[in-house]
């Protein structure tokens, strides 16, 4: 059964940082990508980062370019989201979701496995 547990949001202040990690685990391909997505309040849920579990190109949305690394830990079976210069727009739960595919992309609809999501919340 493939799974995808989040972690590692939080209240942060404007310009802090956070990195969130998503440990996936029964997924039974060689290859696969993994997406970070976040909804706001209100707001569709939205593509922010993605890569491929063998590494190579990735994808940022055009808000996050600059600001946001996403990274992997094949050996912890982990994805991380690092957030850096958080801005309260920033402000959403967080999800990440994997998808059997060749490809990577931040389109929401091509992501067949999704985690509970973790809340970031960006405040003074």
């Amino acid at each position: 059964q493939a799974q995808l547990v989040e972690s590692g949001g939080g209240l942060v202040q404007p310009g802090g940082s956070l990195r969130l990690s998503c440990v996936v685990s029964g997924f039974p391909w060689d290859y696969y990508a993994i997406g970070w997505f976040r909804q706001a309040p209100g707001k569709e849920r939205e593509g922010v980062s993605c890569m491929m579990n063998s590494g190579g190109r990735t994808i940022y949305a055009d808000s996050v370019k600059g600001r946001f690394t996403i990274s992997r830990d094949n050996g912890k079976n982990t994805v991380y989201l690092q957030m850096n210069s958080l801005k309260p727009e920033d402000t959403a739960v967080y999800y990440c979701a994997g998808v059997h595919s060749m490809f990577c992309t931040t389109v929401t609809t091509s992501y067949e496995y999704w985690g509970q999501g973790t809340q970031v919340t960006v405040s003074s």
